[in-house]
Protein backbone atom coordinates (compact mmCIF):
# COMPACT_ATOMS: atom_id res chain seq x y z
CA UNK A 1 0.00 0.00 0.00
CA UNK A 2 1.51 3.60 -1.13
CA UNK A 3 2.09 6.66 1.40
CA UNK A 4 -1.51 7.71 -0.09
CA UNK A 5 -3.61 5.31 0.34
CA UNK A 6 -2.15 4.73 3.86
CA UNK A 7 -3.20 8.42 4.70
CA UNK A 8 -6.57 8.22 3.27
CA UNK A 9 -7.15 4.76 5.71
CA UNK A 10 -6.30 6.54 8.51
CA UNK A 11 -8.61 9.36 8.31
CA UNK A 12 -11.22 7.38 7.18
CA UNK A 13 -10.43 5.13 10.61
CA UNK A 14 -10.57 8.00 12.61
CA UNK A 15 -13.18 9.85 11.09
CA UNK A 16 -15.08 6.64 11.82
CA UNK A 17 -13.69 6.34 15.56
CA UNK A 18 -14.73 10.03 15.75
CA UNK A 19 -18.26 9.17 14.92
CA UNK A 20 -18.48 6.49 17.01
CA UNK A 21 -17.61 8.06 20.13
CA UNK A 22 -19.35 11.12 19.17
CA UNK A 23 -22.41 9.11 19.35
CA UNK A 24 -21.57 7.96 22.50
CA UNK A 25 -21.54 11.37 24.09
CA UNK A 26 -18.01 11.11 24.23
CA UNK A 27 -15.36 13.90 23.67
CA UNK A 28 -12.60 13.84 21.14
CA UNK A 29 -9.90 16.52 20.87
CA UNK A 30 -7.14 16.10 18.48
CA UNK A 31 -3.81 16.92 20.17
CA UNK A 32 -0.10 16.44 19.29
CA UNK A 33 -0.96 14.80 15.92
CA UNK A 34 -3.40 12.14 17.05
CA UNK A 35 -6.85 11.72 18.65
CA UNK A 36 -7.29 12.11 22.31
CA UNK A 37 -10.67 10.74 23.49
CA UNK A 38 -11.59 12.41 26.64
CA UNK A 39 -14.24 10.17 28.58
CA UNK A 40 -16.77 11.69 31.02
CA UNK A 41 -17.92 8.36 31.61
CA UNK A 42 -14.31 7.35 33.27
CA UNK A 43 -14.31 10.65 34.34
CA UNK A 44 -17.08 10.69 36.82
CA UNK A 45 -16.44 6.90 37.88
CA UNK A 46 -12.99 8.38 38.67
CA UNK A 47 -14.20 11.17 40.73
CA UNK A 48 -16.27 9.58 42.73
CA UNK A 49 -13.58 6.53 43.71
CA UNK A 50 -11.54 7.27 46.83
CA UNK A 51 -7.76 6.08 46.85
CA UNK A 52 -6.35 4.08 49.74
CA UNK A 53 -5.12 7.37 51.54
CA UNK A 54 -9.03 9.21 51.45
CA UNK A 55 -7.84 10.99 49.02
CA UNK A 56 -10.74 10.93 45.88
CA UNK A 57 -8.89 9.12 43.10
CA UNK A 58 -8.98 12.26 40.48
CA UNK A 59 -7.45 15.11 41.32
CA UNK A 60 -9.73 18.75 40.95
CA UNK A 61 -9.58 20.47 37.41
CA UNK A 62 -8.50 16.45 36.12
CA UNK A 63 -10.78 14.99 33.38
CA UNK A 64 -9.40 11.35 32.15
CA UNK A 65 -7.90 10.59 28.87
CA UNK A 66 -7.71 6.95 27.19
CA UNK A 67 -4.12 6.83 26.13
CA UNK A 68 -0.80 9.11 27.47
CA UNK A 69 0.04 12.36 25.78
CA UNK A 70 3.59 12.59 24.89
CA UNK A 71 3.82 16.55 25.77
CA UNK A 72 6.56 17.42 23.84
CA UNK A 73 10.30 18.04 24.93
CA UNK A 74 13.34 17.82 23.16
CA UNK A 75 13.71 13.95 22.34
CA UNK A 76 16.83 11.87 23.92
CA UNK A 77 18.17 9.39 21.85
CA UNK A 78 16.39 6.36 22.19
CA UNK A 79 18.26 3.65 21.99
CA UNK A 80 18.77 0.64 24.58
CA UNK A 81 22.18 0.07 23.50
CA UNK A 82 23.35 3.75 23.91
CA UNK A 83 21.65 3.92 26.99
CA UNK A 84 23.32 4.65 30.18
CA UNK A 85 21.61 5.59 33.32
CA UNK A 86 24.10 7.74 36.49
CA UNK A 87 23.25 7.65 39.92
CA UNK A 88 25.22 10.16 41.64
CA UNK A 89 25.24 12.87 44.34
CA UNK A 90 24.81 12.36 48.07
CA UNK A 91 25.72 8.51 47.81
CA UNK A 92 28.35 6.51 49.13
CA UNK A 93 28.50 4.47 45.88
CA UNK A 94 27.97 6.23 42.85
CA UNK A 95 27.43 3.93 39.54
CA UNK A 96 26.44 3.92 35.83
CA UNK A 97 23.99 1.38 34.61
CA UNK A 98 23.56 0.78 30.66
CA UNK A 99 20.40 -1.08 30.04
CA UNK A 100 21.23 -4.82 30.17
CA UNK A 101 22.29 -3.92 33.78
CA UNK A 102 19.32 -2.05 34.39
CA UNK A 103 17.13 -4.78 33.83
CA UNK A 104 19.51 -7.22 35.73
CA UNK A 105 18.12 -5.46 39.26
CA UNK A 106 15.00 -6.96 39.31
CA UNK A 107 12.04 -5.18 37.03
CA UNK A 108 8.27 -4.61 39.26
CA UNK A 109 5.47 -3.88 37.78
CA UNK A 110 2.87 -0.78 38.95
CA UNK A 111 -0.67 0.00 37.91
CA UNK A 112 -0.40 4.02 38.52
CA UNK A 113 -3.05 6.77 37.55
CA UNK A 114 -0.65 9.94 36.04
CA UNK A 115 -2.16 13.38 36.30
CA UNK A 116 -0.65 16.69 33.63
CA UNK A 117 -0.88 20.42 34.90
CA UNK A 118 -2.59 21.04 31.64
CA UNK A 119 -5.91 19.04 33.08
CA UNK A 120 -6.04 15.64 31.25
CA UNK A 121 -5.47 12.14 33.61
CA UNK A 122 -4.31 8.52 32.25
CA UNK A 123 -6.01 6.08 34.93
CA UNK A 124 -4.60 2.55 35.78
CA UNK A 125 -1.92 2.53 33.23
CA UNK A 126 0.70 -0.44 33.05
CA UNK A 127 3.76 0.57 34.19
CA UNK A 128 7.32 -1.90 34.38
CA UNK A 129 10.84 -0.61 35.71
CA UNK A 130 12.87 -0.92 38.61
CA UNK A 131 12.17 1.19 41.86
CA UNK A 132 13.89 4.50 42.56
CA UNK A 133 14.34 3.16 46.03
CA UNK A 134 16.27 -0.12 44.41
CA UNK A 135 18.67 2.21 43.23
CA UNK A 136 18.98 4.84 45.70
CA UNK A 137 19.96 1.41 48.26
CA UNK A 138 22.21 0.52 45.57
CA UNK A 139 24.45 3.76 45.93
CA UNK A 140 24.10 3.75 49.04
CA UNK A 141 21.98 7.17 49.44
CA UNK A 142 23.06 8.89 52.41
CA UNK A 143 20.80 10.34 55.45
CA UNK A 144 21.41 14.01 54.62
CA UNK A 145 19.98 13.73 51.02
CA UNK A 146 16.80 15.72 50.76
CA UNK A 147 16.24 15.96 47.10
CA UNK A 148 16.40 13.93 43.98
CA UNK A 149 17.27 15.71 40.70
CA UNK A 150 16.08 13.82 37.55
CA UNK A 151 18.98 14.37 35.02
CA UNK A 152 17.01 14.31 31.17
CA UNK A 153 17.96 14.63 27.34
CA UNK A 154 19.10 18.62 26.58
CA UNK A 155 19.54 19.55 30.57
CA UNK A 156 16.37 18.80 31.71
CA UNK A 157 15.86 18.40 34.99
CA UNK A 158 12.65 17.89 37.33
CA UNK A 159 13.22 17.78 41.63
CA UNK A 160 11.35 15.97 43.79
CA UNK A 161 11.39 15.92 47.72
CA UNK A 162 13.60 11.98 49.07
CA UNK A 163 10.47 11.32 51.20
CA UNK A 164 8.02 11.23 47.97
CA UNK A 165 10.16 9.85 45.81
CA UNK A 166 11.21 6.75 48.18
CA UNK A 167 7.39 5.45 46.95
CA UNK A 168 6.59 2.46 46.46
CA UNK A 169 5.11 3.34 42.65
CA UNK A 170 8.10 5.61 41.70
CA UNK A 171 9.95 3.99 39.07
CA UNK A 172 12.58 4.56 36.03
CA UNK A 173 10.41 2.58 33.89
CA UNK A 174 11.03 1.25 30.45
CA UNK A 175 7.56 -0.24 29.79
CA UNK A 176 3.63 1.27 29.70
CA UNK A 177 0.90 -1.34 28.85
CA UNK A 178 2.71 -4.35 28.02
CA UNK A 179 4.76 -2.59 25.29
CA UNK A 180 8.69 -0.44 24.86
CA UNK A 181 8.35 3.04 25.91
CA UNK A 182 7.72 5.05 22.48
CA UNK A 183 10.16 7.63 21.56
CA UNK A 184 7.92 10.45 22.36
CA UNK A 185 6.98 9.17 25.70
CA UNK A 186 10.24 8.92 27.06
CA UNK A 187 11.96 5.98 25.21
CA UNK A 188 14.61 4.29 26.44
CA UNK A 189 13.31 5.17 30.21
CA UNK A 190 11.37 7.69 31.51
CA UNK A 191 11.05 8.32 35.57
CA UNK A 192 7.66 8.07 36.79
CA UNK A 193 6.37 9.47 40.32
CA UNK A 194 2.85 9.34 39.93
CA UNK A 195 1.73 11.17 43.00
CA UNK A 196 2.99 14.41 41.27
CA UNK A 197 2.18 16.45 38.13
CA UNK A 198 3.34 14.86 35.32
CA UNK A 199 6.32 16.97 34.28
CA UNK A 200 8.07 15.50 37.64
CA UNK A 201 8.08 12.07 35.53
CA UNK A 202 11.29 13.25 33.60
CA UNK A 203 11.53 11.76 30.13
CA UNK A 204 14.50 10.08 28.00
CA UNK A 205 15.95 9.61 31.68
CA UNK A 206 19.98 10.12 32.09
CA UNK A 207 20.53 10.74 35.47
CA UNK A 208 19.24 10.44 38.94
CA UNK A 209 21.40 12.43 41.40
CA UNK A 210 20.67 13.05 45.17
CA UNK A 211 21.68 16.19 46.88
CA UNK A 212 21.37 17.75 50.10
CA UNK A 213 20.11 21.35 48.90
CA UNK A 214 16.79 21.73 46.57
CA UNK A 215 17.78 22.52 43.11
CA UNK A 216 14.55 23.58 40.67
CA UNK A 217 14.19 22.28 37.44
CA UNK A 218 13.04 23.27 34.07
CA UNK A 219 9.57 24.21 34.57
CA UNK A 220 9.87 24.97 37.96
CA UNK A 221 12.50 27.83 37.22
CA UNK A 222 10.12 28.48 34.32
CA UNK A 223 7.34 29.67 36.79
CA UNK A 224 5.43 26.33 37.81
CA UNK A 225 5.39 24.77 41.20
CA UNK A 226 8.29 23.74 42.77
CA UNK A 227 6.13 20.74 44.61
CA UNK A 228 3.19 19.81 42.40
CA UNK A 229 0.84 18.05 44.41
CA UNK A 230 -2.10 17.89 41.65
CA UNK A 231 -4.66 17.45 44.74
CA UNK A 232 -4.06 20.81 45.98
CA UNK A 233 -3.74 22.29 42.20
CA UNK A 234 -0.12 23.19 43.03
CA UNK A 235 0.12 24.28 39.19
CA UNK A 236 2.00 27.04 39.49
CA UNK A 237 4.56 29.16 41.77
Amino acid sequence: MDSTNESDLYRKLARREFLTRAASGTVITALAGGLYVISDGLTREAKAQSRDDGRPRLPPGQRVIERLKPMGGVPGDPSRGNFKLRVHGDVDNPFELDFAELLAMGPVTRRADVHCVTGWSVLSAKWKGVTLKALAERAGMRSTARHVIFEGASGYTANVRVREAMGDDVMVAWELDDRPLRRPNGAPVRALVPDLYFWKSSKWLTGIRFTKRDHPGYWETRGYHNHADPWKEERYG
